[in-house]
This record gives C-alpha cells, sequence and structure tokens, in this order.
C-alpha cells in the first residue's frame, strides 16, 4: 500500500515538517529499502513480493526524489541530515531499528544510519562512497548526462524507445546489465522520476566530498557489487572490504548496478541472508 507521512526534523531554525511516500507490503521483521540518485521506490519492484514472504517491508521514496517532495529549503541533502530525516520516519512510522537495503546513494545511506546506530543490519549494493576522486566524477559525470539527456527526450519518443528491448537497453543500459528485461511501463516511470526529481542537483553537490571511511562494529553488513556495474566500479567493493574488513562480500555474477531488476531472485536471497 502507497502512503504518505509528515514529520518534524531539527533545524538551528527549529523543527521543519519533511514528508516521505512509501510503499509497505508483507510480515516479518522490518527491513528499510532506500534507492539510489535519480531512482524512485518502484526500483525494488522486482524483489518486492519474495522479501515481503518473510520481512515487513518499507520501500521508501528519498526526499526529493519520486512521490516525496523536496526538503524544506533549512535542510541540506547531506549524510548527518539524511541520517536525522530517516531517524525520524522510523520513530514516525514505530519502526525499532529496522533492518536496511539501499543501492547506490541508498547503500550509502543505509551504511550512514548504520553508523549512527539506527538500524541493526545493512545490505548495501552498490554503494556510493568508496570511490577514488577519478571514480567520483566519472560516476557524476554519467549521471548529469543520463539526466540532461532524459531532459530533452520528448515524452512521446520515451514510449516509443521503451516499447523494445533495443529502445529500453538504449535508456537504462547504465545501470541494468539486462536492460530488456525491465518492463516498458517502467522504463518510462524511471525515465521520469530522473527527469522530475527536485533533489538531484542538491544531492549530488553534496556528494562530492563524500568518502565512506568508517568500520562498523557490531552491525552485520553486507556489500554486494555486480560484475557488470558500469558506473560504480566493482572495485569500489574490494576498498568496502577492506575499510570494513567484518562485512560480507558479495559478488552478484551477471548484474550491472541496480540488480533488483538484472537478478531478482539472488539479491532478494542476499538481502535475507544480510538481515537474519
Amino acid at each position: 500500500m502507497s502512503a504518505t507521512v509528515s514529520f518534524p526534523v531539527p533545524t538551528p531554525q527549529g523543527p521543519k515538517t519533511v514528508t516521505v511516500s512509501y510503499a509497505r507490503v508483507g510480515r516479518g521483521e522490518p527491513l528499510l529499502l532506500l534507492h539510489g540518485i535519480g531512482h524512485h521506490r518502484q526500483a525494488w519492484d522486482p524483489v518486492l513480493d519474495v522479501l515481503a514472504t518473510e520481512r515487513d517491508v518499507i520501500a521508501v521514496d528519498l526526499p526529493g526524489f519520486g512521490a516525496s517532495p523536496a526538503l524544506p529549503a533549512e535542510l541540506s541533502y547531506d549524510l548527518p541530515t539524511t541520517a536525522a530525516v530517516f531517524g525520524a520516519f522510523c520513530e514516525a512510522l514505530e519502526l525499532d531499528r529496522p533492518h536496511v537495503a539501499g543501492n547506490s546513494l541508498g547503500g550509502l545511506m543505509a551504511l550512514e544510519l548504520a553508523r549512527e546506530k539506527l538500524v541493526r543490519s545493512v545490505t548495501a549494493l552498490s554503494p556510493a562512497g568508496f570511490w577514488s576522486q577519478a571514480e567520483r566524477r566519472y560516476a557524476f559525470g554519467v549521471l548529469l548526462t543520463m539526466r540532461q539527456i532524459a531532459r530533452r527526450m520528448p515524452l512521446s519518443l520515451v514510449e516509443k524507445l521503451a516499447r523494445t528491448a533495443a529502445g529500453r537497453t538504449a535508456l537504462t543500459s547504465t545501470i541494468y546489465a539486462r536492460p530488456g528485461r525491465r518492463s516498458p511501463e517502467a522504463v518510462v516511470a524511471e525515465t521520469l522520476a530522473l527527469v522530475n526529481a527536485p533533489g538531484f542537483d542538491d544531492t549530488l553537490r553534496a556528494g562530492t566530498s563524500v568518502r565512506f571511511t568508517d568500520d562498523l562494529p557490531g552491525i552485520p553488513v553486507t556489500v554486494a557489487w555486480g560484475t557488470q556495474d558500469r558506473l560504480l566500479l566493482r572495485r569500489q567493493g574490494v576498498r568496502a572490504k577492506r575499510l570494513m574488513p567484518r562485512s560480507r562480500l558479495v559478488r552478484l555474477p551477471g548484474c550491472g548496478h541496480c540488480p533488483m531488476n538484472d537478478d531478482p531472485a539472488l539479491v532478494a536471497r542476499v538481502i535475507l541472508d544480510g538481515s537474519r
């Protein structure tokens, strides 16, 4: 079921109201799902039903993405603010230290929530923040180019391209290793999500100096990387393992940057195993 929740987040100017759109399904221990920059919560649709058989799954639209409005002007899109927002979100939904899984930006956010001791386990799929400066510049350049191209395309052209496997490949091969598997409707919707995201530019700006360098003792961490990730190269997973030696590093054969669509069964199993 799709829903929204509004809650106060502290700022130097006093509490400001943040509104987050989310979908909740399933039963079991709570599992929070966080998508990547320019995406929306529907990125998790391929794995949602399997996860829901064993978890109370809460898939959110990050503030400024999908159906969630932008943050109030007094709040920035940096990691400490994000942790405060999702701490308040969990409090509003009465989620007591949920498990969390995140992809890309969402993976970095999941690790930040763990650093703040707000979650009980983390599964990070190709998380941001383990890049070199050159790798970060490359990824940001690709993301900006993707958005610029999407913003210039008439909706009618997007819809026409989405109707064929070759067109879906042209639109989404940067993030999927198997773009032909994505449905035409999903490709149109996520292209529009990329075009219309009011939080995109501020989030990208906030990420220019971000690197995740902490170990997370006491919290189970799984880092999983697609072998065909073209946006954040898989050697970044080795760096993550070096920084978090107690973490589990999982290889996702044949998967791209958003592996949920490329191999739903494998990704669902990795998330369930990581959230025991």
